[in-house]
């Protein structure tokens, strides 16, 4: 009874529209303000307040406190991998309405921060050219990085050093619901989309969780991961990227 209790509390503050926009924003994988999730979910200020102090005190976001600032972000991968799950499940499962395609909306499919790894078309991509070339293995169950892969990914960048007290799984699958594919989650994930934000390749869109490939990308990880077909790449005239 209690576990049928929790469940309905955590699907409650989900299922608000004001919430999921802003549970949606932070998927980004950033920590914002609450004047910045107020403005993206069109409500005020001191509801946006009320619904951020729900969901942290329902252990769904966190919250830090910086000069006279807030700052909210998902509060752990867990809480992620449910969001992206309740995603996937509304785009695979539960019929769709009809809705104008957007220049938005195409940027998202082609690359977008899914918590704190690469996904879309770019994503998949990435994952795509790792297991054929056999730096990694991925499955329904889980992922991992072979020894020639290592070394590949160590020349990158990405440090494959996880530390024992860190509770994160090292690689796993990501099923992508814009392209119903995998892409790479877990540690490995999330130290690819560090490296390539770090290098520049890939930028921020404001206010989305779209990332744009630069010019150095294209070079980059046509040299990185032998992705040559990049030309889905879609730069929209209404989203701006962050410089």
């Amino acid at each position: 009874m209690v576990a049928a209790a929790n469940l309905v509390e955590v699907a409650a503050l989900v299922g608000d529209t004001a919430r999921a926009t802003m549970l949606s924003a932070l998927m980004g994988g950033q920590s914002l303000t609450g004047s910045e999730l107020a403005f993206l979910a069109r409500i005020s200020r001191p509801t946006a307040s009320e619904h951020l102090t729900r969901m942290v005190d329902a252990r769904l976001i966190s919250v830090t406190k910086k000069r006279s600032y807030r700052y909210y972000r998902i509060a752990s991968p867990l809480v992620a991998s449910m969001l992206e799950s309740i995603k996937l499940v509304a785009a695979l499962e539960v019929p769709q309405r009809y809705q104008p395609r957007s220049a938005r909306d195409a940027a998202l499919r082609f690359g977008r921060t899914c918590y704190d790894h690469l996904a879309g078309r770019l994503g998949v991509a990435i994952a795509d050219s790792l297991i054929a070339s056999g730096c990694i293995v991925l499955g329904e169950d889980g992922g991992d990085v072979t020894d020639s892969g290592a070394k590949v990914l160590t020349e990158f960048g990405v440090d494959l050093g996880l530390k024992r007290s860190n509770k994160r799984i090292f690689c796993k699958p990501c099923l992508d619901w814009s392209e119903r594919r995998y892409h790479i989650a877990g540690h490995v994930g999330a130290e690819i989309q560090r490296r390539c934000l770090d290098l520049s390749w890939l930028v921020r869109v404001n206010d989305t969780r779209a990332v744009q490939l630069t010019t150095a990308g294209q070079t980059g990880l046509r040299n990185a991961f032998g992705l040559d077909d990049l030309s889905l790449q879609i730069d929209p005239p209404d989203v701006k990227a962050k410089a």
